[in-house]
């Protein structure tokens, strides 16, 4: 009878541990919550500081606190429309792999104790904020210098909710492009791309600044460029390793690919600048080390050493091709070259995610030179599905502002004068 006890005490402890074993949560970790708080204050650190000054140094003094504030503003404006309702149409319940629903509209349904994975939710939605607030204003560099500060501002908020947040969701919510199993580890498709193709087509819709190819437009200030681009590197660390969600070997990893992409971008560029130019300039080598991170975006957490090499020097040369021969070929006018260096080498990046992905980094990525060849057509799909949608919604975007605002570009008035005084009456600088 003894026995039968002890047996029937230890099923009833076993099958109860398995049960709860089951049962049990995700619960919540306090060294990846500490990780991603880090990395969200790094890429918050990115567009109101690092994309400011690297923008602002690069055009004329007079369009140069313009020049910033939209960056400003495209941080604060994107950062009300995230919590209001772009998280939820973002990551709320996926509708058709085309949307989430308006489950989480102002943060509804979520507290301090709900988790995404090992982390709060309200941590993960703050850091995904982030990438929304700089890839909007990514766009603002090909169009400075020309656009009305009131058409900026409508365009943020169209834009954000129609553009940004459905492309969010496909890649990262849950919807048809992560189904097909695309790979974007922090932001190839979802940033880069798609605000590289959105700066196209709104330069083209405003058209060349007055005097474009006739006299030299000069940066007010390579030191602020340079110095901003020394910021987007710092806070781009955040940007890759952080979108791991873990502090583990594989945030470790994407933190050396990016840096190391980086830097192959920065020289790669300046030494083709210099062969071609005979002098490396410092604005090149700022170019080309944004140049290589953004090629390192899509693949941080699914390449080696060896592929981020690759990817880093192919980047510094694209970029630099880019500016110095295709836009003159094309005779477009992108102010600061977003779609040269974020375009481009984001398609170069999202693309070479499919050829690199070593599955002994991680498992969930495999690539063409280990095996899978079909990853670099799913990529390759990703990328023009994310072109098209992205051009057309922001042509649409941008003549229903044009109609809003009453044009879309300033006055030649204000253009040769200068939006700086025009707009906000402030200087940069008072010397």
């Amino acid at each position: 009878m003894g026995t039968k006890k002890t047996t029937a005490l230890f099923l009833f402890l076993f099958l109860g541990t398995t049960a709860n074993l089951f049962a049990e949560e995700a619960k919540l970790d306090t060294g990846n919550t500490a990780w991603v708080l880090i990395s969200t204050a790094l890429v918050m650190f990115m567009t109101p500081i690092g994309l400011a000054l690297f923008y602002g140094g690069m055009t004329r003094t007079k369009n140069m606190l313009n020049t910033f504030t939209m960056s400003f503003t495209s941080y604060a404006l994107a950062s009300i429309l995230w919590m209001f309702w772009c998280y939820s149409i973002a990551f709320g319940t996926d509708i058709g792999g085309l949307s989430g629903d308006l489950s989480y509209l102002f943060m509804n349904s979520i507290n301090t104790t709900k988790l995404t994975g090992s982390i709060p939710t309200y941590v993960y939605a703050i850091f995904q904020m982030t990438f929304a607030c700089i890839t909007v204003a990514l766009i603002s560099g090909a169009v400075v210098e020309r656009i009305k500060f009131s058409s900026w501002l409508l365009f943020t908020i169209l834009w954000v909710t129609f553009v940004y947040s459905p492309i969010c969701h496909w890649v990262w919510g849950g919807g048809f492009i992560a189904k097909m199993g695309a790979l974007d580890f922090a932001g190839g498709t979802v940033v880069h791309i798609n605000a590289g193709v959105s700066a196209l087509v709104l330069s083209l819709i405003l058209g060349k600044r007055l005097n474009y190819k006739k006299e030299a437009i000069l940066p007010s200030s390579v030191i602020l460029t340079a110095t901003g681009a020394g910021m987007l590197l710092f806070g781009w660390f955040g940007f890759n390793a952080g979108s791991q969600l873990a502090a583990d070997g594989l945030a470790g990893s994407a933190f050396l690919v990016t840096n190391s992409a980086a830097c192959i971008g920065a020289i790669t560029w300046m030494l083709a600048e210099w062969m071609l130019s005979n002098k490396p300039t410092l604005l090149g080598l700022a170019s080309g080390l944004v140049a290589g991170l953004v090629g390192i975006t899509p693949a941080a957490g699914f390449v080696d050493l060896f592929g981020s090499v690759i990817i880093g020097a192919v980047s510094g040369m694209l970029g630099y091709f880019s500016v110095t021969v295709l836009k003159s070929k094309l005779g477009y006018d992108d102010s600061l070259d977003a779609f040269g260096v974020h375009g481009l080498c984001g398609i170069w990046g999202a693309l070479a995610t499919g050829i690199f992905a070593n599955p002994s980094v991680n498992e969930l990525g495999k690539g063409l030179l280990y095996g899978n060849p079909g990853q670099l057509w799913t990529q390759f799909v990703s990328v023009v599905v994310t072109i098209l949608y992205s051009a057309i919604l922001t042509l649409i975007i941008a003549y229903i502002v044009k109609i809003a605002t009453r044009g879309i570009r300033v006055s030649k008035e204000i253009e040769i004068s200068g939006l700086d005084s025009a707009y906000h009456g402030e200087s940069a600088f008072h010397l």
